[in-house]
């Protein structure tokens, strides 16, 4: 469970990192190798100095703005990839965010540690369940494509597939409603979910990344394993005035915003839902064999 961790975690560590090392060597036999996907590549400038930077000013600027909730405000640091390369130190970023009172940063950074120690206590978590359900998953090759290609015809799904698409990132709270929306309301197995943000992400974290899906799946460490998240309900929530689905989908650009949650009667050259999501979740919640959660 996470928020005992968090508490151990807090005073496990004091005072500042070590200091940059004068030369790095990389093992012997070591290759570098061209990413997987250069997707995101041309708008994330790579490195430590970059890094550096970027971390700099979200530390003097942005902590005290930093906020999970407002999809369309960017009040995340956008540190992940550096953190993930190694470009910037997770802990001095704890220090830094600590002493400026950075709590709620400080916290998601906590996340990072959790999800590495679970990983390294439960190595096969990276391709079994943790906790299984005993799921029957969907085999749906033609809704899977659309949930990939960002065209599910529910509208912050599809900004948050289409942004990973086009950036190689998605917000965090995005990236819950999107796997939400493939597991629960899709009924597809949590694993080819992570096996497409690995191909697309440049923060991908294997630790993270499966920890993550699979808590979503509740198959992992969440405590309410039928957990769903409403993909309209966290659109109104999330993304109330659709600055966030407008950047990233174009042909809902003229939709006013309380209409953006009524799937179906958008524009025209937008989808319709492929799912109806009550008659899905009621579905996932009958192979769960539970009408709770």
């Amino acid at each position: 469970m996470f928020t005992p961790y968090y508490r151990a975690w807090l005073p496990a560590w004091r005072g500042d990192p070590l200091g940059t090392p004068r030369k790095i060597r990389l093992p012997d036999g070591a290759v570098t190798k061209p990413p997987a996907s250069t997707q995101g590549a041309s708008i994330v400038p790579g490195g430590e100095t970059a890094g550096a930077a970027l971390a700099r000013r979200f530390i003097t600027n942005g902590l005290g703005g930093y906020g999970h909730d407002d999809l369309g405000a960017e009040g995340t640091s956008r540190l992940s990839p550096y953190i993930h390369f190694g470009c910037v130190s997770p802990r001095a970023l704890a220090v830094r965010a600590r002493e400026k009172r950075g709590v709620a940063f400080v916290r998601q950074l906590c996340w990072r540690d959790f999800y590495a120690q679970v990983m390294w206590g439960q190595p096969q978590t990276a391709t079994e369940d943790l906790r299984p359900r005993g799921d029957r998953w969907v085999d749906d090759e033609e809704k899977l494509g659309a949930w990939q290609e960002g065209r599910t015809g529910y509208p912050l799904v599809d900004a948050g597939m289409r942004q990973l698409r086009e950036e190689g990132w998605m917000h965090n709270r995005a990236r819950l409603v999107v796997a939400s929306f493939l597991v629960k309301d899709l009924g597809i197995d949590w694993r080819e979910g992570a096996r497409h943000f690995f191909d697309l992400l440049l923060d991908g974290d294997m630790a993270q990344n499966i920890g993550n899906w699979q808590w979503v799946a509740g198959t992992g460490v969440d405590t309410r394993p039928n957990r769903v998240f409403n993909p309209t309900a966290q659109l109104k929530r999330l993304d109330p005035h659709g600055e966030y689905v407008k950047r990233y989908i174009p042909e809902l650009e003229h939709v006013p915003p309380a209409a953006l949650a009524e799937p179906g009667l958008l524009a025209r050259d937008y989808p319709a839902p492929i799912v109806d999501h009550a008659d899905a979740v009621r579905a996932f919640r009958e192979r769960r064999g539970s009408i709770s959660g």
